[in-house]
């Protein structure tokens, strides 16, 4: 991949990313569920806007989850620990942020993952 399809990426990615978050908004009864994929691990953290508070979190930098490697299956893994993690803090209801990645793949799995564990979107 050259330099110049890389920004090409990188910048649709950012449009993406800012034409979600204008219509997605994390309350204290409905958190954001954010996803961020880098190229050797998957984070995921549900996100009180208004208070500025992260509720919960979890990411294969854990030593717990570390043996989830970066793929299909391992986002459904995260997904189902995340979700797990959420409804021991009472939290049933979340608003999905995809993060301007396209919704197929890791970000899917790691969605039905938490729908699996109990999670309503």
């Amino acid at each position: 991949m050259s330099i110049k399809q890389l920004e090409n990426k990188l910048r649709k990615r950012a449009k993406r990313k800012v034409s979600v978050r204008k219509n997605i908004v994390g309350k204290a009864e409905r958190p954001r569920m954010s996803v961020f994929k880098s190229n050797v691990h998957m984070y995921v953290q549900v996100i009180d806007d208004a208070a500025g508070n992260t509720l919960a979190a979890a990411s294969t930098v854990e030593k717990s989850l570390k043996d989830i490697s970066r793929n299909v299956e391992g986002g459904a893994k995260l997904g189902e620990e995340i979700g797990k993690r959420l409804l021991e803090k009472g939290i049933k209801t979340v608003v999905f942020d995809r993060n301007g990645y396209k919704y197929h793949g890791i970000v899917k799995a790691i969605a039905d993952g938490a729908r699996k564990a109990g999670i309503k979107f």
